[in-house]
């Protein structure tokens, strides 16, 4: 892959360089960084094909990034290299103020991805999830590219299937797909080798995830689904053409693929896989999780001080959910209210997964009745409450995925539903404001539809904005009109709890050596979720080393700053002004969003 053209740096560095003297009054936007951002975003792009599916962009929808090859990884350093030296010849004086903010979130991205790609472990950022892939470790049970790949296929994702065109891009995509399979299993190798393996416990999970690409017939295959759902406006010669094809590519192609893959984690891999739990076990491990965490939080902040934060953290919930059991009445103590909680049949009331999906639209109407009270922005797109696909539902966790940055494809809250009759609906109401809104869906939809951001800013990014922004969400619920329900706000309690707990294991398990067990056990002593869901919780944290303390370290972050501007405001603070200027400059490093919020704070004093 060639590096962005050189010339095209000159120009933009002689166009920077030609600035008149510092003016008085705040600069005016930069025509040379606007340029420079737009040919970021097409690296981004590029280096991302999924991601720009996902963002509407089609030119890319036939592509996949073969992100742990060598000549891939190469391509990346020496374009991150070229866009600091490219940012370094312009400071404040030179561009308008929020083009200093995109500049200043744009170099701390390429530095810490850099950073990333020295790592004997950390590869790049992923195309899909903003996450760190394991170069060495590249499949894994949750959060990886082959899963996801799949859940494009089923046609009711990000992946278009309206037109001709769109299925062939698919068929390409496909045929673009397989050399990371290959290459994939060539890390594996690799990995074994220098003893850069996963623990058992994550790959005999992600071993049975692969039957049913091997094993289902051609008629209820996954990535035949497109075909059942063709538009009646193709020809029949279309029609039979592109069933020839899809079939010979999932007979053929897939199939002998998957088998392949499967047969080497068994045979091969499974045997190889750590004993131990975390990364701290591992060649260059410690290393990797101080870059994790740093990339995670956006901030300096260790191990230990995050172990500790969450342990003070645990026990400051644990005092407000004493008032919230009070409230429901029970008389035993907290743990055996846990277990009332995880067991009560009035919490377990479904019997259809239609019915789990209603209560959500219903939790959705009585939010958006009160949004006006604390937001004056509302985004232009609108969202879908769907189950989570089978081949992945054991697994998975809520989510939500954007739409398209045009609006014409909602984005969709996925609730996983394994067996409706066990499903426990005592927390869906801040599962709600979280994943929908005004969580996820409110910010990354404002986020993609704001014009005055580079493209660049569009997408998911910071992890520790979007998850911490999330997490402050599911506070607003009492100022939404939810939560009267004492059992919802005790579930909103412990998916607090649920966040502070992950602090503790995920520092335990990475940096100071706790087992899975031991993990496990922490969280069943200090939160109501059933021990399924912790367990696939733990597993999740030995997987994403790192990502999941990012939810907590913003909230906190986000918190922190509310309490201030109201402290220091007085009558003048205004909740949905406070709220604007969370949501107005896409994602943002802590660092960054302290630094605006406090700017306001003395604008407005």
């Amino acid at each position: 892959m060639k590096s962005i053209n050189a010339c095209f740096f000159a120009m933009l560095l002689i166009a920077g360089s030609c600035s008149s003297p510092k003016p008085t009054q705040p600069p005016g936007p930069n025509p040379a960084i606007d340029s420079l951002f737009e040919a970021y975003n097409q690296f981004k792009l590029r280096i991302n094909p999924i991601e720009a599916t996902k963002a509407g962009e089609s030119e890319y929808n036939d592509k996949v990034a073969n992100f742990i090859a060598d000549d891939y990884q190469a391509d990346l350093i020496e374009n991150y290299t070229n866009f600091l030296e490219a940012l370094s010849e312009y400071d404040s004086s030179m561009v308008s103020p929020s083009q200093w903010m995109s500049m200043q979130v744009m170099a701390w991205d390429c530095k810490i991805k850099r950073e990333g790609l020295t790592n004997t472990i950390v590869t790049m950022a992923s195309p899909i999830y903003n996450l760190p892939n394991f170069e060495l470790m590249p499949i894994l049970q949750i959060q990886s590219l082959h899963l996801y790949f799949s859940q494009l296929a089923g046609g009711q994702s990000v992946q278009p299937f309206n037109t001709v065109k769109d299925y062939d891009n698919w068929l390409k995509r496909i045929d673009a797909y397989l050399p990371f399979l290959d290459t994939c299993v060539v890390k594996m190798r690799e990995g074994i080798a220098t003893g850069i393996v996963p623990p058992k416990t994550l790959i005999k999970k992600t071993i049975p995830q692969l039957d049913g690409f091997i094993n289902d017939p051609l008629s209820e295959h996954l990535y035949y689904a497109p075909i059942r759902q063709m538009p009646e406006s193709f020809s029949s010669e279309e029609k039979e053409r592109l069933a020839s094809a899809y079939s010979d590519a999932i007979q053929n192609k897939l199939k002998p693929k998957y088998k392949e893959l499967q047969d080497f984690l068994l045979n091969s891999y499974l045997s190889a896989g750590m004993e131990t739990s975390g990364l701290g076990a591992l060649p260059n491990g410690p290393e990797t999780y101080n870059y994790l965490l740093r990339l995670h939080t956006t901030t300096n902040l260790t191990a230990d001080e995050i172990h500790e934060l969450g342990k003070s953290e645990v026990k400051r919930i644990l005092a407000e959910m004493e008032k919230a059991k009070a409230a429901t009445g029970f008389e035993g103590d907290m743990k055996a209210f846990f277990e009332h909680v995880r067991t009560s049949k009035s919490q377990m009331p479904y019997t259809e997964p239609e019915q789990v999906i209603a209560s959500f639209n219903t939790i959705r109407t009585r939010v958006e009745a009160r949004l006006v009270e604390v937001f004056d922005l509302k985004p232009k797109a609108t969202f879908d409450v769907r189950r989570t696909e089978a081949f992945r539902e054991a697994s998975a966790s809520a989510e939500y995925v954007p739409g398209s940055k045009d609006a014409t494809r909602p984005g969709t809250f996925y609730v996983p539903i394994p067996d409706v009759t066990s499903y426990n609906k005592f927390s869906d109401e801040a599962l709600f404001l979280h994943e929908a809104v005004p969580g996820h869906h409110y910010q990354l939809s404002l986020q993609q539809e704001n014009a005055d951001l580079p493209e660049f800013l569009h997408p998911e990014s910071l992890g520790v904005f979007v998850e911490g922004w999330a997490l402050y969400a599911e506070s607003l619920g009492k100022e939404l009109g939810l939560y009267e329900d004492p059992y919802q706000y005790f579930g909103m309690l412990s998916m607090e709890m649920h966040r502070a707990i992950r602090l503790v294991v995920d520092t335990g398990i990475h940096a100071k050596g706790w087992t899975r067990e031991q993990a496990i056990q922490y969280s069943l002593d200090n939160e109501a979720e059933s021990e399924a869901s912790i367990i696939a919780s733990i597993e999740r944290y030995m997987a994403t080393p790192g990502q999941a303390v990012s939810y907590k370290i913003g909230q906190l972050k986000i918190q922190e700053l509310r309490k201030k501007a109201e402290a220091t405001l007085g009558d003048k603070f205004s909740i949905r002004e406070f709220h604007n200027q969370v949501l107005n400059s896409g994602s943002l490093p802590l660092v960054l969003l302290e630094k605006k919020i406090n700017g306001w704070i003395e604008k407005i004093r």
